[in-house]
């Protein structure tokens, strides 16, 4: 009784410094130590699909028009793959494994009996998703340089923007497990991943849907950050960098913000 009072007596973490979510972010490296093949295991998927790529089904494909020149099939998906590796990465964590914490593990309860807010576990854990992502990003992007599938020194770029990609998911991701009851509601993330990965312009041109779906594939996030990664990947930018860049930006700050009011809800309540 006497800690759930202290614990209702807390006063709102949205003012606290970020710092104090560091200490989130630390401890899943240390968990992570001993379970690095688990990081590995989920970079495979997309390295697999870019050497099936390369050495298959892309000398069947050929070329395709990009910006008003004509690149390799494998060169055109693998920004996409690039972009879907830190969606991946970043996804993972801030569903399976900040639903494991909070539902059963109880992590996070312990963790508010510091001076550790619940804004600050959001924080730390959409860090600690970006990381993974980071991973994943830096990865893939060696090997695909070492395939020749990168074609421009923008391609710099594209580690900062798998940030912003896995930005997204994490905070997005973050905020959904806050509303899931129980592990069955993970079929719905496996439900919106997968259209994802088929349907963003992953594996074809955006001209190539129906003008009746294009529409849809454009407000998805996983389209706009291909879109980007391509941009920069295949040296073809434009304005509407910008525009990927606002959306992917605007709905991961988003997701932030409701993953910390959410779990401020739920362990404070």
């Amino acid at each position: 009784m006497v800690t759930s009072a202290i614990l209702v007596a807390r006063p709102p973490t949205v003012a606290r410094p970020f710092g104090r979510a560091a200490r989130m972010f630390e401890r899943n490296v240390t968990v992570y130590r001993s379970s690095w093949f688990v990081l590995v295991s989920g970079l495979l998927e997309p390295l697999l699909y870019l050497g099936s790529v390369g050495v298959g089904f892309g000398k069947l494909v050929g070329t395709l028009p990009y910006d008003g020149h004509r690149v390799g099939y494998a060169q055109f998906v693998a920004p996409a793959l690039l972009a879907t590796s830190a969606m991946n990465g970043a996804i993972v964590d801030a569903t399976f494994g900040v639903f494991h914490k909070l539902k059963h593990m109880k992590v996070y309860d312990a963790v508010l009996a510091t001076p550790v807010g619940a804004t600050d576990i959001a924080i730390g854990e959409v860090a600690w998703s970006l990381a993974r992502g980071l991973i994943y990003a830096l990865a893939f992007l060696v090997v695909a340089a070492a395939f020749g599938d990168i074609q421009s020194w923008w391609a710099l770029l594209a580690l900062p923007a798998s940030l912003l990609i896995g930005l997204c998911f994490a905070g997005v991701g973050t905020a959904a497990t806050t509303y899931m009851r129980s592990w069955q509601d993970f079929d719905l993330v496996q439900l919106a991943i997968l259209p994802l990965f088929l349907f963003s312009a992953t594996f074809y041109p955006l001209s190539t849907y129906p003008s009746g779906v294009r529409w849809g594939v454009e407000v998805t996030p996983l389209y706009h950050g291909v879109a980007l990664l391509r941009q920069l990947t295949l040296g073809g930018l434009n304005s509407s960098i910008l525009g990927h860049v606002a959306y992917l930006l605007a709905l991961g700050v988003a997701g932030v913000v409701i993953a910390g009011r959410r779990l401020e809800q739920r362990l404070l309540r």
